[in-house]
């Protein structure tokens, strides 16, 4: 006859639960853009965000708030006939109220273009930062490390020129 850990498994039992909740705002954060669910990508974030987006565009990282956020991935994801952020492989740590996920992406983007191919292809990993705040997991960093691209860059700016 076997016994069972009762205080272990709860504790077992929590950090899963815990780790579910962080994927999962990782995973809001994908969705509700893709959605163009934008009220509700802002519930995703902190109050202040620091995003790293720096491996594909260069300059320095910035710390916004979620309004600016959604205002300015409105402006260039709102353009696009349709855009898919995928999101796996994630590995999540936890300490007290704070937490760090990392996983591998792959984000196709598509608009029809009369010009050129109408897919642009990106993949890479994401490093989230996570606090809890008033017991949710809020989003309060994002690092985005493009490793690949294929297919027509330019549907950024087609895309942006689109949504003015």
């Amino acid at each position: 006859m076997s016994t069972i850990d009762l205080p272990a498994l709860g504790a077992d039992m929590l950090h899963l639960i815990e780790r579910q909740a962080v994927v999962e705002a990782c995973t809001r954060m994908a969705w509700h853009a893709d959605q163009r669910e934008w009220e509700a990508l802002k519930a995703v974030f902190a109050d202040e965000v620091r995003l790293d987006y720096t491996s594909l565009n260069g300059g320095e990282p910035a710390v916004l708030s979620p309004g600016q956020i959604v205002d300015a991935w409105s402006q260039v994801l709102g353009g696009f006939d349709a855009t898919q952020h995928l999101i796996a492989n994630h590995l999540v740590t936890i300490e007290d109220d704070t937490a760090v996920c990392t996983a591998s992406f792959q984000a196709t983007h598509r608009l029809a273009n009369p010009f050129g191919a109408p897919l642009w292809t990106l993949g890479g990993t994401y490093r989230f930062d996570l606090l809890r705040t008033d017991g949710a997991w809020k989003i309060s960093g994002v690092r985005m490390t493009a490793t690949w691209g294929d297919g027509n860059r330019e549907l950024m700016a087609l895309a942006a020129r689109a949504a003015e």
